[in-house]
C-alpha cells in the first residue's frame, strides 16, 4: 500500500513580492533579450500563453532530491505563484529541501513567501499528472531518473526546467530527442539549468573573444593543445547557504547520479558551445558543424566510511554501493573525467573531476581560450582565493600597444561592463569586476529562472538554445560511452 502524506507550511504573504537585482543581472537580462528576438521565428511564429502578469506560473516541483530545487526558489518572482506543489517518492529527501525553503522565507533580508504543498507517496508521479496544479515542472534530484520526469510532464503538456544532467547514458538520449520534438509540437519549453553562463569572468571572456583586434581568432588547437579547454574541480563535502551540505547516498551511485563526464561536464560542454560559437545552432547531426568526440577516460574518488557518514549521515553503505566498496571499507567512486571533442573544426577539451573536501576553499576552475592575438583566461585556485579570474595573455609582444587595445577593448563593453578594467600580472593583464557585477553560483539559479520566465513569454527557445541543448547531451552521452 502506498504511503502519503500532504504537509502545508503557511508562510505570511505580502502583496508586493520583490527581490534585489544588482546591476549584473539587469545588464545580463538586456544583452540576452537581444538575444532571443535575433532567434526567433526560426521554428515558425511562436505563440505564448505566458504575458508575464502576476502569479501566471504555477511551480510544480517533482522529486527534490537535490539542493539545486530549492536554489530555484531562493527568491520571489512575480511571476511564479507562492503556492508550490511538490511530488516526491517516500524514500525522497523532501526534509531537506524543506529547511533550504524555510531558511529562505525566514532570513532578515528579502525573505521568500513560498507556501510548500507536499504530497508524498509511491504514486507521486501520476498524481501530479492527476492533479495538475501548475504549468511549469522544476526538477532537480535522482538523474536516472530524471529523464523519465521530463518526458512525463511533457506528456501531460507541462512545461520544464530541469537541473543538469537530462540525461546520463546514451541509452536516455533517444528519448530526451523525442521529447524535445514533441514539446515543440506542443508549444511546450524544455530546458536545462545552465548557471555557469552568469559567472562574470565566464561573461567577459566570451565578450572580449569577439573583439578580433584583440583576440584575433579562435584557433583550431589539436588534440594534444586544444584550442579551449574548461576543466573544473568539485567537492563531496561543502557549505550551502552557510550549513554542511547533506548529500543523499545515491549520489554516490554513479548509475543513480551518473559520472561526471555526464553530469558536470554538461556545463563545460554547454560553455564551450555558448562562447565559441554565440548565438549559432550547432546540429550534432549535421555533417558541416563537426560534431566528434576524438577520446574519453574516467577515474575513481576514493571515500572513507567516515567521510561517507559525514556527507549523507548514514552508515554503513548502502546495498546498492556494495559493489563499489574495497575490501578496506574504501568506496570507490566513478566522479572524474575528461574527453576531447570537436566542432566546426576547434579542438576543445573538458575535465570534471570530485575530490572529498577543500579545507582551504571552494571548487576550483580552469579554462583558457586561445586566440591569435592573445590567450584568455580563467583560474579560480588559492592565488585567487578561489574566485574566477580573467587573465587576457598576448600570444607575441605585449607591450604599450597590446595594453592600449586591451584598455579600448574594456571600454568597448561600457554600459554593460562599466568599471571593468586590467593591470599587469604575472598572467599577462588581471581583469578586474567591479564587485556589483559578481555574484554567487547560488544567486545564478535567479539568472537562470528569470530568463526562462522571459523564453515563456516569448513562446519558444531561441534555436540556438534548443538545437545546443540535444547536441550538448549527445557530446556528454556519446563521451560517457567511449569512456566504458
Amino acid at each position: 500500500m502506498n504511503s502519503s502524506v500532504l504537509i502545508g507550511l503557511i508562510s505570511f504573504r505580502i502583496p508586493l513580492r520583490t527581490r534585489c537585482r544588482n546591476a549584473m543581472r539587469a545588464h545580463v537580462l538586456a544583452s540576452l533579450l537581444l538575444l532571443v528576438c535575433a532567434a526567433c521565428g526560426a521554428r515558425g511564429q511562436p505563440t505564448s500563453d505566458f504575458t508575464g502578469a502576476d502569479d501566471e506560473v504555477g511551480l510544480m516541483i517533482q522529486d527534490p532530491g537535490h539542493f539545486h530545487a530549492a536554489l530555484v526558489q531562493k527568491y520571489d518572482y512575480s511571476q511564479i505563484d507562492p503556492a508550490v506543489h511538490v511530488y516526491a517518492p517516500v524514500e525522497n529527501e523532501v526534509g531537506s529541501y524543506l529547511d533550504l525553503i524555510e531558511r529562505f522565507n525566514t532570513r532578515e533580508e528579502t525573505p521568500t513567501n513560498w507556501t510548500q504543498r507536499i504530497y508524498v507517496g509511491g504514486d507521486y508521479q501520476e498524481k501530479m499528472a492527476e492533479e495538475k496544479p501548475g504549468n511549469l515542472m522544476v526538477v532537480a534530484g535522482n538523474n536516472a531518473r530524471k529523464i523519465g520526469y521530463i518526458q512525463h510532464a511533457v506528456e501531460n503538456g507541462i512545461n520544464v526546467l530541469a537541473d543538469k544532467p537530462m540525461v546520463i547514458t546514451p541509452d536516455g538520449f533517444p528519448t530526451l530527442r523525442s521529447t524535445v520534438e514533441k514539446a515543440d509540437e506542443r508549444g511546450l519549453l524544455v530546458n536545462d539549468i545552465m548557471t555557469e553562463r552568469y559567472v562574470a569572468a565566464t561573461r567577459l571572456q566570451r565578450a572580449l573573444s569577439q573583439n578580433e583586434e584583440l583576440f584575433g581568432e579562435l584557433r583550431e588547437g589539436s588534440p594534444e593543445k586544444p584550442a579551449i579547454t574548461k576543466e573544473s574541480v568539485h567537492h563531496f563535502y561543502k557549505m550551502v547557504a552557510g550549513e554542511p551540505l547533506i548529500r543523499p547516498a545515491w549520489f554516490f551511485d554513479v548509475d543513480q547520479q551518473g559520472e561526471a563526464i555526464a553530469d558536470v561536464s554538461t556545463h563545460l560542454v554547454d560553455l564551450i558551445l555558448w562562447e565559441a560559437f554565440p548565438g549559432e545552432p550547432i546540429d550534432y547531426r549535421n555533417e558541416a558543424d563537426g560534431v566528434e568526440v576524438l577520446s574519453a577516460r574516467s577515474w575513481d574518488t576514493e571515500m572513507t566510511p567516515a567521510q561517507f557518514t559525514q556527507v549523507t549521515g548514514q552508515q554503513p553503505y548502502p546495498e546498492f554501493l556494495q559493489s563499489d566498496v574495497d575490501s578496506d571499507s574504501t568506496l570507490n567512486v566513478a566522479a572524474n573525467g575528461e574527453f576531447t571533442f570537436t566542432v566546426r573544426g576547434i579542438h576543445a577539451k573538458v575535465s570534471a573531476e570530485w575530490d572529498y573536501e577543500n579545507p582551504g576553499g571552494g571548487d576550483t576552475h580552469y579554462s583558457i581560450m586561445r586566440g591569435t592575438q592573445a590567450n584568455l583566461t580563467i583560474r579560480q585556485g588559492e592565488a585567487q582565493n578561489f574566485e574566477p579570474v580573467l587573465y587576457v595573455e598576448p600570444v607575441g609582444k605585449g607591450g604599450d600597444q597590446f595594453a592600449a587595445t586591451l584598455k579600448k577593448a574594456l571600454k568597448d563593453l561600457s554600459p554593460e561592463y562599466e568599471g571593468v578594467t586590467a593591470e599587469s600580472s604575472e598572467f599577462g593583464w588581471r581583469v578586474n569586476i567591479p564587485e556589483r557585477y559578481e555574484e554567487g553560483h547560488e544567486e545564478h539559479f535567479a539568472s537562470v529562472t528569470e530568463q526562462y520566465l522571459q523564453y515563456l513569454i516569448d513562446g519558444q527557445l531561441p534555436e540556438w538554445e534548443r538545437t545546443n541543448l540535444l547536441t550538448k547531451y549527445y557530446v556528454t552521452t556519446t563521451a560517457y560511452e567511449m569512456s566504458r
